[in-house]
């Protein structure tokens, strides 16, 4: 494949991971300006963001088996362009029920997107250096997209409208869809390999993500133990069961294969990657909600506020990639999780006094500095060893972690802030507590990395970067052919 269309590919796959992440936050500060031209009530508005978080984590593996099956080429940019038709819908939408469900939209397709151009990355691109400096690329764009939404998404709210929040995706996303048709190759599809889409599992998978996530957004309006909570929480546990169920003992071509699951490195970097979503997504919702409502910042300062923030995360993605070839990515991923950690820690000491340049500084960068380090190591190590035929199906696993891990943090940190409030908003102290319990979570996700992904570096090392292999023995393997021993060749 020439340099110039592997750049393409590159390009395209990183701008749908930005504009994917990007489009979780971006509607937050323009919810007043949503809710008061609509008519949304208070309880309906949270639905604007949570429509997208449901489809997004309930259709993730679906998605990426679906790419494994039928064409990563296809469902890349059919997955782009119901994106960007979804945010077209949203845009022009003239009530509540049409916003939301434009938002559902925009989240399958993103579920779509989201796993096939991680899988697209990982078969374009030798494993080693090559594979790990385009999940940098993939990652930096993915971290700013997430760090960014509110800054975007104040700018263009204040300065147009809300509803370019959402009509910007349009001629973004129809454009690199056409580009993914004309640019990506056909991969991933193979002539003699069934094609079933296994639905029993797929249904039962989709619909326990969609529940347990549904119970778990609501648990900071009724509380963890309302009925409300719980009720939909244990049927998601149970459609999950019966998934494992399927999985293992009914389906003929099962959704998530039980072998893949058998690697100790992709188990551990879904279990890290769930700790990095609950701990990032919930920093930044509490520190956005920290500068407006205790230090009365307004939308537009605020988002202003995360600028740090993300030129770190671009700086730390890049050299987080970089280290992954040196030294392992578990490693990385290990001290990124420690870095989180310290900057979720040092959050947990401002109260109603402080002030964002002494005391939210420092803690924001080494935040920043952690979720650079972390997201794309943990990729590299989750999608090295991993067959051909299955990055697809590991790519979905590892988005469905982060998303999951995203809903579930969030819930339940957002939840402890709000166990201090005053006038209905929470104070420092709730503010403390929650940044305490993140912190905690990114502990146990550094943990995690150092049991099972920091002691075998070599295995997502290419052997090529470090000991390369003579011009002779290449020749041979360019030929097809298996190369002689050493003193064969010398002889002839």
């Amino acid at each position: 494949m020439i340099e110039s269309r592997r750049n393409a590919i590159l390009v395209l796959c990183c701008l749908a991971q930005f504009v994917g992440l990007l489009d979780i936050a971006i509607v937050n500060v323009a919810l007043p300006s949503i809710r008061a031209e609509l008519g949304f009530s208070i309880a309906g508005l949270q639905w604007v963001v949570n429509a997208y978080t449901l489809a997004l984590a309930g259709f993730l593996l679906l998605g990426g088996r679906a790419a494994d099956l039928i064409g990563r080429r296809e469902v890349f940019a059919g997955g782009l362009a119901l994106f960007g038709l979804a945010s077209l819908a949203g845009g022009l939408a003239q009530d509540d029920v049409a916003l939301v469900a434009a938002r559902a939209g925009q989240g399958l397709g993103g579920a779509v997107v989201a796993p096939t151009g991680l899988s697209i990355l990982a078969t374009t691109f030798a494993e080693g250096a090559e594979r790990n400096r385009a999940l940098g690329w993939w990652g930096t764009l993915g971290g700013l997209g997430g760090a960014t939404g509110a800054l975007v998404g104040g700018l263009l709210t204040e300065t147009l409208s809300w509803r370019w929040v959402l009509l910007v995706n349009a001629p973004v996303c129809l454009g690199a869809a056409l580009a993914a048709l004309r640019v990506v190759p056909a991969l991933g599809r193979s002539p003699g390999r069934a094609r079933s889409f296994d639905l029993a599992g797929a249904l039962s998978v989709t619909a326990g993500l969609a529940l347990l996530t549904f119970g778990i957004a609501g648990s900071e309006r009724h509380g963890l133990t309302a009925p409300a909570t719980l009720a939909p929480i244990a049927a998601g546990a149970a459609l999950l069961g019966l998934f494992v169920a399927i999985e293992g003992r009914l389906a003929a071509a099962p959704l998530v294969p039980p072998a893949i699951l058998r690697s100790r490195v992709l188990a551990g970097a879904n279990v890290v990657v769930l700790c990095l979503g609950a701990v990032t997504f919930s920093m930044w919702f509490l520190v956005t909600l920290y500068l407006q409502q205790v230090l009365g910042l307004s939308a537009l300062q605020a988002g202003l506020a995360f600028v740090p923030i993300s030129l770190t995360i671009v700086a730390s993605t890049r050299l987080g990639s970089r280290l992954s070839t040196r030294v392992g990515p578990g490693r990385v991923v290990a001290a990124g999780m420690a870095a989180l950690a310290a900057g979720m820690l040092a959050f947990a000491r401002i109260d109603a006094e402080s002030s964002w340049a002494s005391d939210l500084l420092v803690p924001s960068l080494l935040c920043a500095a952690g979720i650079g380090c972390s997201f794309v190591p943990a990729t590299i190590a989750a999608t090295a060893g991993v067959a051909g035929k299955d990055t697809g199906l590991a790519s979905g696993l590892l988005n469905t972690s982060y998303q999951v891990g995203s809903s579930l943090g969030l819930a339940l940190l957002a939840t402890l802030a709000a166990g201090h409030a005053e006038a209905g908003a929470p104070d420092a102290e709730g503010f403390q507590r929650a940044f305490l319990a993140g912190g905690c979570l990114a502990v146990a996700g550094s943990a995690v990395a150092v049991a099972l992904l920091a002691a075998g570096p070599s295995v997502v090392r290419s052997r090529s970067i470090f000991r390369p292999p003579s011009k002779p023995r290449r020749a041979w393997r360019h030929l097809g052919l298996r190369a002689p021993p050493h003193s064969e060749r010398t002889r002839t």
